[in-house]
């Protein structure tokens, strides 16, 4: 049960927040706003996993994989190998978090709540595999982890990539249940090891409760966006399918404070601590990846930014109207508008760009830095909406060339 003085806080009468107040504290918590973390590139990178809570994962990868950019949105050019080292040099692991995600291994406690749901009966998969293949998968991670998906064998019917065998599908239900844990790749295949191995002892031996898990998360949640609703912050590492009562029950235990947020219908909390609200500070200029936790939550990014991301990757290709990988121009703390970027050779190709005339010179910018950050030494743009504003922005290119 939460103590006295948290309950009071949340049922205290709401702090009063305007949405451009609350806009910049989203932005200052996903590290968009303000000066970025100090030193070497890895510890950066590591710094900026610790502040997100969890980096999405995604298996398509157009100028670079989703989260890779996500770093980039925040620090730069930072080396690729850097953001590598960062996530798979053994301070954090694979798990279910907001989708498949990497997150920091100090949180490793505060996901057996999720673990719990699938050792009862939840099933990644559909229906349940085979006893024996369980056993078989756990006794081949056990004797020859750590190993990829090719070294532990039988792992694709045949088909797609996504058509697994029921020995991939055992071992994923093991990760699932924390049996089983991925605390690094090789190139983009998962390693799988016995969690008892790879997770540090004292974090492994912990056991929370769901209580303590959700008030965690919850807390972890809204530390990530500075203030939310129980929306927001039930998405953010998907709470609700724990049950109705999880977000709620979090949120008291976390100790967080109401907030009224103008045109919000909905009541937002916030961590006292955090609710200095900044009045200026360096703005990324940056293209987002569609997977960026500054936008995972759609009704969210509509909210704060009046801007709905178009998002057609599953969209089959006769009937996009904005192209498939469809990354948010981020400038002045608020989206500005999208480009389609692809990649031939040392050449990054805007397939399809979306701009205001006030923005033009920003998605230049952010266009230049992307090419240079991929290895690309031109950039050529296919269209632009309104297409009246494709003389200036080859001029912007031009200029920042």
């Amino acid at each position: 049960m939460p103590g006295l003085a948290q309950s009071a806080a949340v049922s205290a009468a709401p702090l009063v927040l305007s949405a451009d107040e609350a806009r910049r504290l989203f932005l200052r918590a996903q590290g968009l706003l303000g000066a970025g973390p100090a030193g070497r590139a890895d510890r950066r990178v590591r710094a900026m996993l610790e502040r997100l809570g969890a980096v999405q994962l995604d298996t398509i990868s157009v100028l670079a994989r989703s989260h890779e950019l996500v770093a980039f949105a925040r620090l730069g050019a930072v080396g690729r190998a850097a953001v590598e080292q960062a996530y798979w040099g053994g301070g954090a692991f694979e798990y279910r978090a907001h989708a498949a995600s990497v997150v920091p291994v100090e949180s490793w406690p505060w996901f057996a709540a999720k673990r719990r749901r699938y050792r009862a009966g939840v099933q990644i998969h559909g229906e349940p595999v085979a006893e024996a293949v369980r056993r078989e998968a756990l006794a081949r991670v056990r004797d020859l982890g750590p190993l990829t998906s090719a070294e532990l064998g039988q792992t694709r019917k045949g088909g797609p990539w996504w058509d697994w065998s029921p020995l991939k599908i055992a071992v994923e239900q093991l990760l699932a249940e924390g049996e089983v844990a991925c605390v690094t790749r090789r190139g983009w295949r998962r390693v799988y090891d016995l969690a008892s191995r790879a997770i540090p002892a004292h974090l492994f031996a912990q056991d929370p409760s769901d209580e303590e898990c959700a008030a965690a998360l919850c807390a972890a949640a809204c530390s990530a966006m500075g203030v939310a609703t129980a929306a927001d912050i039930g998405d953010y590492h998907r709470l609700t399918r724990l049950g109705p009562h999880t977000v709620p029950m979090g949120i008291a235990a976390a100790g967080l404070v109401a907030v009224r947020v103008e045109g919000w219908k909905d009541v937002a909390y916030a961590h006292p601590a955090q609710l200095d609200v900044p009045s200026r500070g360096r703005h990324r200029t940056t293209l987002l990846p569609p997977f960026d936790s500054l936008i995972w939550f759609r009704p969210r990014t509509e909210r704060i930014f009046g801007f709905k991301p178009p998002l057609e990757l599953y969209v089959p290709a006769a009937r996009r109207t904005h192209g498939y990988y469809s990354m948010p121009l981020l400038s002045g703390g608020r989206l500005r508008g999208h480009v389609d970027p692809a990649r031939e050779g040392r050449t990054l190709v805007a397939r399809h760009v979306t701009v205001h005339r006030a923005d033009v010179a920003a998605m230049a910018a952010a266009l230049a830095e992307a090419a240079s950050w991929v290895g690309c030494d031109a950039v050529a743009v296919e269209s632009v909406s309104p297409p009246a504003l494709r003389p200036s922005l080859d001029a912007a290119l031009r200029a920042v060339a």
